[in-house]
């Protein structure tokens, strides 16, 4: 009887248990889908606001981004970084907004094509707006295929390519499709829509020329935008209300346009407008005569010019440290998600253990297990601490060569600064002694005048050094953008003999220009100005009296060989050995008692190898020197 009420009380016990289990199911399964219910509500309120309040709806989809994250919903992630996407988009930081966007697309399910198709359409406008237009209708044509029978999705889509057509030039299928996503929007009556697409057809006709037109759908896009609250539309439209006045003689009501616009751009940080809209004030009062408002307004351009410049730097590093606050805030999530998995495991495991143990009672079998499974966690610790132990070793192998180089770089810098400080110090110096004895009327008008002739040379070769200087630093930064376009070097050498024509004259140095006149080479136009600036300046500084400079060009397969030869008084090939190397360049005086820093050649090797070439030199004493290096040619010419 004993043993029965014991196996009977055992029986009871792991129903309750089965039955405890099934309730804390159903109500995870409640607690979930409310949570997935608030992380959408965040992500519909983040997209209904993006426009008119971006760090507002930013702050929103990030919060559902982290929860989605700790939660492991797949949609509201990628509807999060979709809408996160579209905020970058609307304050035109465009390629940060690719990335966003291209995480949505890695997010959200495979089957959730509606929000597929909104992800691609708004990846198509952002290419657009950074003119791959190719790009753009690649994305747009797959929204339209995933779109289905979704009609606002299908005006969307058409409205953006209306878009891309226009800035191809390609008007009728602009207007065409523009008119089919206006007639979509306007019968499911999405006012926000309609009034946009009216401000793209006003931009299409007055792309066209047709200015009446332009301003017939304008006027409607303002009603609208007053209606719906968007100020960034209205702003945009003032300023366009500006340019069409311009173009119709009417100033007094394009600088009044203009002004709404800029003072409306301005309170929502909507930098373009402001930009176009003070190029319009310029316009209009240049076609006045009114030039001392034309030169203020030129003048507020060129600041806002200049603070977008500071201001972008500010704003890209603001946007680094959001992007790693918002990773860190995603990392801690998911070491959580660890965590508690292993916490849910844990008490899994106790449970079953339990259950195990009530219902068949064996204790021994159960701390077999318990002495196994603890003795497992023990080895998969140790080799885990093995691990972190040999990541510290080689994190600090790294400290130390990161150490080494820092010192070889900062006994570069020092060397650097003592040799640019004595090399302005001199001209510096001479500027303050002509100053101090104009000033105590030592010296008159035609002597100050002859001696800054004479000193011209020595502030030439110190701008010469702090411009060698910058390049050089701004070399040194990884990631420096090249330009490449079509360069003929037979140009820039007779800009180049007209920037040292002084110098020339001094030494009575003949410049020869044999390069091919037509040859293209596809380059960085300034980088190669930079490298000739310097090669020459050099030939000039080693070259005697009445000596010769030639530069020249000559073919080698699909390059171009650009050579500067002087007859200057040349280099041992122990001091050619040692030019190019970061720890060992040096400079010697010049024939006239030149000074240099002889960074020049350093600046030089970095700009060619930026541009796909190598820089090398050939050197004799007495017999001058060589240097030569190689560029691409354009296709036509290779």
């Amino acid at each position: 009887m004993k043993g029965f009420f014991i196996i009977l009380s055992l029986l009871i016990t792991v129903k309750l248990f089965a039955a405890q289990k099934a309730a804390y199911s159903d109500s995870a399964a409640i607690n979930t889908q409310r949570l997935f219910t608030r992380i959408d509500n965040l992500n519909n309120t983040a997209y209904r606001i993006y426009l008119n309040s971006p760090d507002s709806a930013r702050r929103l989809a990030e919060a559902a981004l982290l929860l989605s994250e700790k939660n492991n919903y797949l949609l509201g992630k990628g509807r999060s970084y979709y809408n996160i996407g579209l905020i970058y988009w609307s304050q035109s930081y465009y390629t940060i907004s690719l990335f966003y966007l291209n995480s949505a697309l890695n997010n959200l399910p495979k089957h959730s094509n509606l929000y597929l198709s909104d992800c691609f359409n708004a990846l198509g406008r952002t290419y657009a707006d950074l003119g791959n237009y190719n790009r753009a209708l690649i994305n747009l044509n797959k929204s339209l295929g995933l779109a289905g029978n979704d009609i606002g999705r299908l005006a969307e889509v058409f409205s953006e390519k209306s878009y891309v057509y226009c800035a191809l030039k390609n008007y009728p299928q602009a207007i065409a499709d523009a008119l089919h996503a206006l007639a979509l929007h306007s019968g499911i009556k999405a006012t926000g829509d309609i009034a946009i697409l009216n401000a793209r057809l006003a931009g299409i006709y007055k792309s066209k020329g047709d200015l009446k037109k332009a301003l017939y759908y304008d006027n409607i896009a303002l009603k609208m935008s007053r209606v719906i609250g968007n100020k960034r539309l209205r702003a945009k439209i003032y300023v366009e209300y500006a340019i069409i006045n311009n173009s119709l003689n009417k100033y007094n009501e394009a600088i009044n346009y203009a002004q709404k616009g800029i003072a409306l751009a301005d309170s929502i940080g909507l930098i373009d407008a402001q930009k176009d809209g003070f190029k319009s004030l310029v316009r209009s009062f240049e076609a006045k005569n009114d030039l001392k408002q034309a030169l203020a307004y030129q003048k507020r351009y060129s600041s806002l010019n200049d603070s977008i410049s500071n201001a972008s730097k500010l704003k890209t590093a603001k946007l680094i440290e959001n992007y790693h606050d918002l990773s860190a805030k995603i990392s801690g999530i998911k070491l959580m998600e660890v965590s508690d998995r292993e916490n849910k495991a844990k008490i899994k495991a106790q449970t079953n253990l339990i259950i195990f143990l009530s219902a068949s009672l064996v204790v021994l079998i159960a701390l077999l297990f318990v002495t196994w499974y603890l003795y497992k966690q023990k080895k998969l610790l140790s080799t885990k601490l093995e691990q972190q132990h040999k990541a510290l070793l080689d994190q600090k192998v790294l400290i130390e060569a990161q150490t080494v180089n820092l010192q070889s770089v900062n006994g570069l810098k020092d060397k650097l600064l003592a040799v640019i400080g004595h090399d302005l110090r001199t001209p510096v110096a001479n500027m303050s002694n002509i100053i101090e004895l104009f000033n105590d009327e030592y010296l008159s008008a035609t002597e100050i005048s002859d001696l800054m002739r004479e000193i011209r040379p020595i502030i030439k070769g110190a701008e010469l050094t702090l411009s060698n200087l910058t390049e050089w630093a701004g070399s040194q930064i990884k990631g420096k953008n090249v330009n490449s376009i079509n360069i003929d070097v037979f140009l820039l050498g007779v800009e180049m003999e007209q920037t040292f024509t002084h110098h020339l004259q001094q030494k009575n140095i003949e410049f020869i220009n044999s390069a091919f006149p037509g040859q293209s080479v596809l380059a960085d136009e300034n980088h190669i100005k930079v490298i000739l600036r310097n090669l020459i300046s050099n030939a000039i500084k080693f070259t005697n009296n009445s000596g010769r400079i030639t530069l020249s060009t000559a073919m080698e397969d699909n390059s171009i060989i650009v050579s500067v030869t002087d007859t200057g008084k040349g280099m041992s090939p122990e001091e050619v050995e040692k030019l190019f190397s970061l720890n060992t360049h040096f400079s010697n005086s010049g024939t006239s008692g030149e000074r240099g820093t002889g960074i020049g050649l350093l600046l030089c090797k970095e700009l060619v190898e930026l541009n796909g070439g190598k820089l090398s030199v050939s050197s004799a004493i007495s017999k001058g020197s060589t240097f030569y290096f190689n560029l691409p040619l354009v296709g036509a010419y290779a």
